[in-house]
Order: C-alpha cells, then sequence, then structure tokens
C-alpha cells in the first residue's frame, strides 16, 4: 500500500462556521486566512482537512475552505461567492490556471525548475509546488493538505508530466504530524538519492528536493540573480549569506574576477563550490577565482572591513529577521546594521543590494533601515530600485509579498567644514 493510500480523507460531513463580522468582512474582500479568533461558531470537531463552510447571519453561504486546528490560521479558504464542490474538478482547474500562468517561463527553454503552486496566491492556500524538470516537490505548510494528495499528485502527472513527486513538511506540520507522511517521502516514484540538476536562465544548479532548504532551491530570486549576472563584469563580488551560491554563481556567469561566498553552513557553501562547477563549461566561471568563508555573517563582515577587504559588488541577501510581529523593531535594527557593515566593504563607486524575505518588513520598511545604516556609516544610499519576487511567484494578498530587494549606488557623503 502507498503513502497515498494510507493518508486520511475529509469527512463527507461539512463543518458550518460562523464568523466575526470584522472576519467575514475580510473573507469576502478576498482574504484567503481565518483566524481562530474569528471564529464565533464550528459545528464537530473538525479534522484536519475537512471542509469549513463559512455562513452569514442569514445563513448565507460566504466561502469555503479546509480547516486546520493545528494552526491559528483555523480556516484556509478556497472558493467563496456561490457554492461550489470541492473536488477532483475544483483542484484541476486551479492547478491547470496556475500551470498556463507559468507558460512565458516554461516556453523560455532556458529554465527547467519554476514554481507550479504559491500556496494563497494561486488560491491553494498552505500548499506549494516546485518543479525541477520531471520532478514535483509539494510542500505542506498546513495540516489541511495530506487528506487532499491523493486527489492532487495524479493531476500533477496529467497536467505537468512529472514522473516523480516528493513530500517536504514545514516545521510546523512536522510538529503537529502528518500520518504516515515524513519529510522527503515519495509520493509517486522514488526519492532521489543525489541532488537534482536543472537550469536557470541557462546556467546548471543542483537542488537537493530531498534534504535541502525550502524545496531544494530559492527559486524566488531568479531575477534578482539575472539582474546581478549584468552588474558584474570585471567585478570583486562578495555574496554575503549565500547558501548554495545563487547570486554568486551568476556573478561569476557575469564576468566578476574574485567572487567570495559567505554563509554560515560549510555544507551549502559546499554546494555552492559545486554550482560553481556545474557551469564550469563557461569561460567567464572558469576564469572568475571563487572563494568561501564559513562563518556568522555579521562576523564575517567585521573581520573583512578590520582587514580592508573592498568590493565592487555586494549581496546580502539575509534569511527572514521577523518571523513574529514582535520581531519587527530587532529586524529593522539587524537591517541597519548589515547595511552599515556591508558599506564597511565596499568600494568607492560599488554597488550594494540587499533583500528582505519577510512579508512582515514592506519596502519601505527595508529602505528606512538601510538608510539609517548608511547614515550611521557615513553614506549616501543612492537608490537605483527596489524589486521583488520572480514571475512564478505571484502576490495575491499582502501577506503574500514577502520578498524585497533593494538596489544602490552608494555614495560617501561629503564632510561639511
Amino acid at each position: 500500500m502507498s503513502v497515498l493510500d494510507r493518508l486520511r480523507r475529509p469527512s463527507p460531513r461539512r463543518m458550518a462556521v460562523r464568523l466575526t463580522p470584522d472576519g467575514l468582512r475580510h473573507v469576502r474582500a478576498g482574504h484567503p486566512w481565518v483566524f481562530e479568533r474569528s471564529i464565533v461558531s464550528a459545528t464537530g470537531d473538525g479534522h484536519p482537512g475537512d471542509l469549513a463552510v463559512i455562513f452569514d447571519d442569514q445563513r448565507r453561504f460566504a466561502a469555503i475552505g479546509l480547516w486546520d486546528p493545528a494552526s491559528a490560521i483555523r480556516i484556509k479558504v478556497l472558493h467563496r461567492g456561490s457554492p461550489r464542490p470541492i473536488d477532483a474538478e475544483f483542484f484541476a482547474g486551479r492547478l491547470a490556471s496556475a500551470w498556463d500562468l507559468r507558460q512565458p517561463l516554461r516556453a523560455a527553454g532556458d529554465t527547467t525548475a519554476f514554481r507550479w503552486v504559491h500556496g494563497e496566491n494561486d488560491g491553494l492556500p498552505g500548499l506549494v509546488v516546485d518543479v525541477y524538470d520531471a520532478t514535483a516537490v509539494v510542500k505542506l505548510y498546513s495540516t489541511a493538505w495530506p487528506a487532499y494528495l491523493a486527489e492532487v499528485v495524479p493531476l500533477l502527472v496529467q497536467l505537468g508530466g512529472v514522473d516523480t513527486v516528493v513530500c517536504r513538511l514545514a516545521r510546523a506540520v512536522r510538529k503537529a504530524g502528518a500520518g504516515p507522511l515524513f519529510d522527503g517521502a515519495a509520493l509517486l516514484g522514488e526519492a532521489p538519492t543525489a541532488p537534482l540538476l536543472y537550469r536557470e536562465h541557462g546556467l546548471v544548479f543542483e537542488a537537493d528536493v530531498v534534504h535541502g532548504q525550502k524545496t531544494g532551491a530559492f527559486l524566488d530570486q531568479r531575477e534578482n540573480r539575472q539582474r546581478v549576472r549584468s552588474l558584474s563584469r570585471d567585478a570583486t563580488v562578495l555574496d554575503v549569506f549565500a547558501a548554495t551560491g545563487g547570486f554568486s554563481v551568476y556573478a561569476a556567469a557575469g564576468g566578476a574576477s574574485q567572487v567570495t561566498s559567505v554563509d554560515l553552513s560549510a555544507p551549502t557553501l559546499a554546494a555552492a563550490q559545486r554550482n560553481i562547477g556545474h557551469n564550469a563549461t563557461l569561460a567567464a566561471v572558469r576564469a572568475c577565482r571563487h572563494t568561501v568563508r564559513v562563518g556568522d555573517a555579521f562576523d564575517v563582515l567585521r573581520g573583512l572591513g578590520g582587514e580592508r577587504r573592498r568590493f565592487d559588488v555586494v549581496i546580502l541577501d539575509p534569511p527572514s529577521f521577523a518571523r513574529r510581529a514582535a520581531d519587527v523593531p530587532q529586524a529593522q535594527r539587524a537591517y541597519a546594521e548589515l547595511t552599515a557593515l556591508g558599506l564597511g566593504v565596499l568600494a568607492e563607486g560599488g554597488r550594494l543590494v540587499q533583500a528582505s524575505c519577510s512579508s512582515r518588513i514592506d519596502g519601505q520598511q527595508l529602505v528606512a533601515a538601510m538608510t539609517r545604516g548608511a547614515q550611521l556609516a557615513g553614506w549616501e544610499l543612492g537608490i537605483t530600485g527596489v524589486t521583488g519576487h520572480a514571475e512564478d511567484h505571484p502576490v495575491g494578498f499582502p501577506e503574500g509579498e514577502y520578498l524585497q530587494a533593494v538596489w544602490t549606488a552608494p555614495q560617501r557623503r561629503r564632510r561639511s567644514g
């Protein structure tokens, strides 16, 4: 019996749910989340994945979603307006729409890894599907989704032509439990025993889809990496929080004379070295001197500053500093400090690129924090642009916009007098 056959199916009985006026207003406005505090009443106990129908005070249908008793976001809204079945036809429609939206990226031919389903932003809250050639990686951010994998997985084969499907579980889902599912389980075919190779704008990368971060790679920075490539000719480049070296490889391919990759994890930097090697067929990559430094990014930046090292391009792409609302003030201070340290190793006339991957920090907040850091370091930022997600990571609701990248051409402030 396969893993899919052993998964619990949702109850045929639907729950009836009533919300606070504010909660109902948000649902009708299109927000995909219903928080526990917005629920006035719900019939039955409700198991993960059971369908919850939201009614107004006149018993009129408002919306339907997935019940998730393990999360403060108790209902993930799938559909609103008028009643409709949530069945294989429903999921096929959502998956097909998301597939068609990625058609321009797929048609380009030089990129073989992309995000097929971007959770709430594609109308399937809590579900992410990334494709690496013929392998689909399904990542579950809600305990509601295991109950529907038996319907979803065949559709991935039918619509996307994949021959392998791997399941990854978010930390909260692992903690709550997902029955027979485990992180890295094969839902179709055999789980890869080695990293997969894929192409991105013609460059070759590896993805550990079973054990790697996210689904194996950070696909959301694709276009920002391409932009770094255009800035790197003959430049010395510092890639901080480099992970598996996405920005580093693009910089090398863009003609950088030297690239230094910094990360706390030695294994991820080893992957960065391999990714450089995967592209050694390119003369620019062969000519680039690539070195790595293992260590805390803040400490490494201080050390490089003390060594009076200077780089033409500095890339700062940290993990989320603000996972909760309470983290925002501390995160803003960390972004400011990071800017100051990055400017401390930037050559005159150089470029600084700094990103944030937290939905709790918007572009204006990131720019404000960076501006404070620059002022403390005696620089003017000289912002040249603010960019966001790659095209296969659409934004469908406010919290869905999490990635900001600020592009700058800083200059030292002149001393008065």
